[in-house]
């Protein structure tokens, strides 16, 4: 097998990276990464191979190959792979990408073969791209069809979406047709549509004006041609004014907003604010909002000085981690991040802002059906279960519910899957018919774990309540132990002649506030405050 050949190159760029519409005649490069870098400030995609849309050197800095002496890299060239995974290792962080068309690793670099100094061995590249090395290194792919890109590549995305699109003077008319431009390269990715995702605009300016609203634009034809038309305001880059515009205005069921999708916004921002956006972006993730950002053209060294908060960026997004934000030299050098910005806004189990107690658990019900309750409190019992229910957001991709009732035997009343809307749910418990017979709590906990939970596969937080008023024939502790290990939260209500010492097995960790009792049937509701608020307490836990 003859040996691979080389092609030096020297990035005078940390940003330089490789195209994705070319491809090396060599199957590996060396590279010389310069000194003195901020290596985390530019992108990078996968854990080990990286997508060929990354930073090189963030990369190479990353798999630690480089430190912040740069240095030289060997890069090897991989085709392209599903599942680049995120990580944050040596002061870089590195985000998940669904899938991208070429790949690359990276490992420590011939420093002979890379002089620079002197009569070069490596080829020198003009700053911000390894995209135009030199006519023998790329050969250019023939184009494909142009109306590809126009298809809905990423499936089942479901999102409530605002773009909140520069209108200010900085931008100028030319740059914010290209803005609009890129909008619609992104829409035209997710596939839009009454069950999929909507989107709205919102301008900024001075004062932020609502373009269009989520309800109104319910295909993609009609929103490209929606986007076209929004016509250049000019004025102030007030993005902080908008954003809270945006969060108390914008996603109301009357302008389209839908229940259990999440809320995005998207900040488009060339430049810099010209206005505070600290409490806005506090007030957008406290509605549960996930607030990301793209940057266009940041201040020069000289400009600095000029921006009225260094750390806008991280500021104003859901979570500073690398997901919600992206970093963009200019508008001519956007399409790179169109499908891997798409496939974000459709990460559902990433959008860590609009995941609350109230839309991200499973909530199974163990309901005691035994003789000594009596069809009247049974019907209390369901009327308890009925005011939990009442804050939950329960969705497709929301909060789930699901049933079971025993006596000596078990049976599942409703499943996970069964009832999708809050009111098909609260249908569906006071449907529930009184069965009757003995106390086998245990053997209910085990077919509970099995038969509910064993069968959902999401992300949610998996919680068990157990109402029972009397005590179990059977071991409840082995059972119990099983669901914790499982990690199932299960709050224990007694009720009556309820045994304390199993409420206390049952439930789980700390024992005092995941068991409740109440001296009779009429007094439950009462605890139904504490029940939520440990809920949420848990939940939060494990969220962290």
């Amino acid at each position: 097998m003859p040996r691979a050949k080389n092609v030096n190159i020297y990035l005078s760029s940390t940003r330089s990276r490789i195209s994705s519409g070319s491809s090396f005649k060599e199957s590996q490069v060396d590279v010389l990464c310069p000194p003195n870098c901020d290596f985390s400030r530019s992108e990078v995609w996968g854990t080990g191979v990286y997508a060929s849309v990354s930073s090189i050197c963030s990369a190479a800095a990353h798999s630690g190959v480089i430190d912040s002496r740069g240095g030289p890299v060997h890069l090897k060239f991989l085709p392209g792979q599903s599942g680049y995974h995120p990580s944050f290792a040596n002061g870089v962080w590195s985000s998940s990408l669904h899938k991208w068309k070429r790949s690359f690793t990276v490992s420590r670099g011939n420093t002979t073969s890379l002089e620079v100094s002197g009569q070069p061995k490596a080829t020198v590249i003009p700053t911000g791209s390894i995209i135009h090395i030199l006519a023998r290194t790329i050969k250019k792919k023939p184009a494909k069809n142009a109306k590809r890109n126009s298809k809905p590549v990423i499936k089942d995305c479901k999102a409530d979406i605002a773009f909140l699109i520069d209108g200010s003077w900085n931008l100028g008319k030319r740059r914010f047709n290209l803005q609009k431009n890129f909008v619609i390269r992104v829409t035209n990715l997710l596939g839009i549509g009454p069950e999929g995702p909507l989107v709205g605009i919102v301008q900024v300016s001075d004062n932020p004006k609502i373009e269009f609203m989520l309800k109104d634009n319910t295909n993609s034809r009609d929103l490209n041609s929606a986007i076209k038309n929004v016509t250049y305001k000019g004025g102030e880059t007030n993005v902080g004014k908008a954003l809270m515009h945006t969060t108390e205005g914008f996603f109301t069921p009357n302008k389209g907003a839908r229940t259990g999708y999440p809320k995005v916004v998207v900040v488009l921002v060339d430049g810099w604010p010209s206005d505070e956006i600290e409490n806005a972006a506090h007030r957008a993730r406290e509605s549960g909002i996930n607030v990301f950002i793209v940057s266009v053209a940041k201040a020069l060294p000289e400009e600095r000085k000029m921006v009225r908060d260094q750390n806008y960026a991280e500021k104003i997004v859901c979570r500073n981690n690398g997901l919600f934000s992206y970093a963009i030299q200019n508008w001519f050098g956007m399409y790179k991040f169109i499908k891997p910005i798409a496939q974000r806004l459709c990460s559902h189990s990433q959008m860590i802002c609009s995941r609350t107690c109230h839309n991200s658990v499973n909530l199974g019900f163990l309901i005691d059906g035994s003789s000594s309750v009596g069809d009247s409190n049974f019907r209390t019992v369901l009327n308890f279960i009925s005011e939990i229910l009442k804050p939950f957001d329960i969705h497709q991709i929301g909060a789930r519910v699901g049933a079971v009732q025993f006596t000596y035997d078990q049976r599942t009343e409703f499943d996970f899957d069964d009832h999708l809307t809050k009111d098909d749910v609260l249908n569906a418990i006071s449907s529930i018919r009184y069965w009757s017979g003995g106390t086998a709590t245990g053997e209910a906990l085990t077919y509970t774990l099995k038969n509910l939970f064993g069968k959902i596969k999401n992300n949610n937080v998996n919680v068990l309540i157990v109402i029972t008023d009397g005590q179990s024939y059977d071991d409840v502790q082995s059972p119990a132990t099983l669901a914790h290990q499982a990690g199932v939260i299960v709050y224990s209500v007694g009720i009556s002649w309820a045994m304390p010492n199993e409420l206390r097995a049952m439930a789980s960790e700390p024992k005092d506030s995941h068991n409740f009792f109440a001296k009779d049937f009429p007094m439950v509701n009462k605890l139904v405050p504490d029940i939520l608020k440990g809920i949420c307490n848990d939940y939060s836990a494990k969220a962290m």
